[in-house]
């Protein structure tokens, strides 16, 4: 099957969409299926490398921190994609790329599966003073793009429960993301654990708990902080990993909370060296309501990190209390988890075992390849089954 994959950003851009791209990318490719992909250039000029299409773009920041928009849909890059012929789109934003995939599906008369990836109503203060109007807003341009869509994936029950509230008609199938989970295997080494904590300055006798991902407003760290800045444990240590627009503010949170001795930013760490920092780590921890699925999670619990989480329907057969983790509402629910897992060696052994059975049985990206090659073959059936009906109307 030959596979075309839309999406806004690509490598080396870093975060969970195109983290995904790759890792789907590669186990199509491995199966048998020749993959391409389009996306945006960081500049006007458009360009191909490694079968991935870079279209010239400009950038529209002022919309959303990197954002990137363009006007072209006639040039030689996208004549090269129709003379390839793909057999089925797996587009994977909703804006300019969607409208490129539009374009090249309705002329080679072929269907889109589109992966809704971002839960907008949770960054609605990048472009709307008020909450309720965006919200509305979201749900209106959600439904007029997905209808575009022979099927739509959704990583989670809650975005797939969205998805019909906005009124989206197009059939749902909800399939996690899948991560190349062949780097998270927990090591067993000392070394390997300690090396990275006396890089980091953090005492290698202390618990130590780590967040990893973008340093975002919605990401809702501050409650992170306010929770470890009130825990009455000893010896005990926060990670910070990630960057982002909200990183200078969190810093000054931190110092006005009085643990700037115990919390560590690293800035931004390249995936292929995330590995040892969950590795030198006891628990996983978060406080965001606005992931569609978080990888970064899967990734902690694939390293055997047991997490402790804000409770959120997008953890939902992701954190299950008492088995791979345990999902907080208040901080004394935060602190009494807490000690139980850190305190309780037993209880730490079990959720440990049990964090990286889940990743591996749901959440490899082998998996995600298999569960995803069936939904193609379905939308391909379904689109030709639409178009007979719709020539025997006509």
């Amino acid at each position: 099957m030959k596979i075309l994959i839309t999406t806004e950003l690509y490598s080396p851009v870093i975060n969970g969409v195109v983290t995904s791209i790759v890792n789907l990318k590669k186990e199509l490719q491995k199966s048998g299926h020749e993959v391409r992909v389009l996306t945006l250039s960081n500049e006007i000029k458009s360009y191909v490398t490694n079968e991935v299409t870079y279209i010239g773009s400009l950038g529209v920041g002022k919309i959303y921190p990197g954002a990137r928009v363009t006007i072209l849909k006639n040039c030689k890059y996208l004549k090269e994609l129709m003379e390839w012929c793909p057999d089925i789109i797996h587009s994977q934003c909703e804006f300019s790329t969607f409208r490129l995939a539009k374009h090249l599906a309705k002329t080679l008369r072929i269907p889109i599966i589109h992966t809704y990836h971002t839960v907008y109503e949770d960054y609605t203060h990048y472009f709307s003073p008020n909450q309720k109007w965006g919200k509305a807003a979201v749900a209106f341009f959600s439904k007029k793009v997905l209808k575009h869509a022979t099927n739509v994936i959704a990583p989670t029950e809650k975005v797939s429960t969205l998805l019909q509230g906005y009124g989206v008609k197009q059939p749902i199938k909800v399939i996690p993301t899948g991560i190349d989970l062949s780097s998270y295997k927990p090591s067993n080494s000392i070394q390997v654990r300690n090396n990275l904590r006396n890089q980091l300055n953090i005492p290698v006798e202390d618990h130590l708990l780590i967040f990893v991902g973008r340093l975002a407003k919605e990401k809702k760290l501050e409650e992170v902080l306010s929770n470890f800045s009130r825990v009455t444990l000893e010896n005990i240590s926060l990670l910070i990993v990630g960057d982002g627009p909200h990183r200078q503010y969190l810093e000054e949170y931190a110092r006005k909370l009085n643990i700037e001795d115990k919390v560590i930013f690293t800035g931004m760490v390249p995936p292929q060296e995330l590995p040892p920092y969950y590795q030198s780590a006891d628990i996983f921890v978060s406080a965001s309501n606005s992931e569609t699925q978080g990888l970064t999670y899967i990734e902690a619990l694939a390293s055997g990190l047991p997490a402790l989480c804000r409770k959120d329907p997008c953890l939902t057969n992701v954190v299950e209390n008492g088995s791979n983790g345990w999902l907080f509402e208040t901080f004394d629910e935060f602190e009494r988890y807490l000690e139980k897992m850190l305190l309780d060696q037993n209880e730490y052994k079990h959720l440990s075992f049990h964090a990286i059975k889940k990743a591996y049985d749901y959440y490899s990206s082998t998996v995600f390849a298999k569960n995803l090659e069936h939904v193609y073959d379905d939308a391909i059936v379904l689109y030709q089954q639409n178009e007979n009906r719709d020539c025997l109307n006509q």
